[in-house]
């Protein structure tokens, strides 16, 4: 396995996942780092945008196992865990495993179930394990959890806490694409029966379950300079005592820095990690792990403007 190999599969990707999803590339690239560095993904933005399409696609380009759950305000856990049920023909309980038993988890709308339903989820996004009758049930080092919501709507919706947004590696905010892009998009869709449906039907399956973990091997196998290292913490240390955060990152959030910047500087043929690959990843994977101070609000900012100011303000390696 070499660079080119892992690079030739993930452009592969790209362009199966390109078929039905216009103008979202760094979207793309961000869930291909997701995969490889074995971490979930948030996908946020406004009804329309392709969110769950784009979900859809990437699994569909990976020949691994796909679940799909759709959030509701009386999801209960057991509806993504399963449940023991009894067998009277056996006299012993079976389990009916739920749809968190995949290797590529969609939850969409997250944000639509109540806490305890989400909370359901958070044994699972960090070890990969869920227990249900007091039995742990591995789902596999493959599973990754991919995640939509809707940041504008307010009415039956619950905000996940910080406890689970944590578990996720990136939070990637999905945006209107511009009118060149959206344009393409409905001549696409003009071209196609009106209600088509099954958008990914055809996909090549990429991606099996060896080739993923002899690329994830191949990622591993990067070692981070102690220069990166010490600039990854820098910056996650700046968010602790930045006036306009009221809480910063953890430790967890430096490690995910450190553990996306070996995917990413793999996926650019390197076998090292230089600090773009940092600056690149460091909005993403921290925008959703810190709260924002009363300062910071009431002058209007986000999270996006305050993290780009500490990326200006810390020295990188040279």
């Amino acid at each position: 396995m070499t660079l080119e190999t892992l690079q030739s599969r993930a452009d592969a990707l790209r362009a199966e996942i390109g078929r039905t999803v216009l103008g979202q590339e760094d979207a793309v690239d961000l869930l291909l780092v997701a995969l490889f560095a074995r971490g979930h993904v948030l996908l946020e933005g406004p009804p329309g945008t392709a969110k769950t399409l784009l979900a859809r696609s990437f699994a569909a380009s990976l020949a691994l196992e796909f679940g799909r759950v759709q959030f509701t305000p009386d999801l209960m856990p057991g509806d993504i865990l399963g449940t023991s049920i009894f067998n009277f023909q056996t006299n012993a309980f079976v389990l009916t495993k739920g749809p968190v038993f995949a290797q590529v988890l969609l939850a969409d709308e997250i944000n639509r179930a109540p806490p305890k339903t989400q909370a359901a989820l958070l044994q699972a996004m960090n070890e990969r394990t869920v227990s249900i009758d007091g039995t742990d049930h591995a789902l596999g080092s493959d599973f990754i959890v991919i995640a939509t919501q809707n940041p504008i709507e307010q009415q039956g919706t619950y905000p996940l806490p910080e406890a689970q947004l944590d578990r996720f590696l990136f939070k990637i905010g999905i945006e209107f694409p511009p009118e060149v892009v959206e344009m393409a998009i409905l001549k696409q869709h003009a071209a196609q029966p009106i209600e088509a449906g099954h958008e990914t039907a055809g996909f090549a399956k990429v991606l099996d379950a060896a080739a993923l973990a002899e690329s994830r091997a191949l990622i591993d196998g990067i070692i981070l300079k102690d220069d990166i290292l010490a600039y990854i913490l820098r910056l996650v240390r700046a968010t602790r005592t930045n006036p306009e955060i009221s809480h910063g990152a953890s430790t967890r959030a430096a490690d995910a820095v450190a553990r996306a910047a070996r995917a990413l500087a793999a996926l650019s043929g390197r076998d090292f990690a230089i600090p773009d690959d940092v600056k690149r990843l460091f909005v993403p994977a921290l925008r959703h792990r810190i709260v924002l101070g009363p300062t910071a609000e009431i002058e209007g900012r986000n999270a996006q403007t305050v993290l780009d100011n500490i990326l200006n303000q810390i020295e990188a390696p040279r």
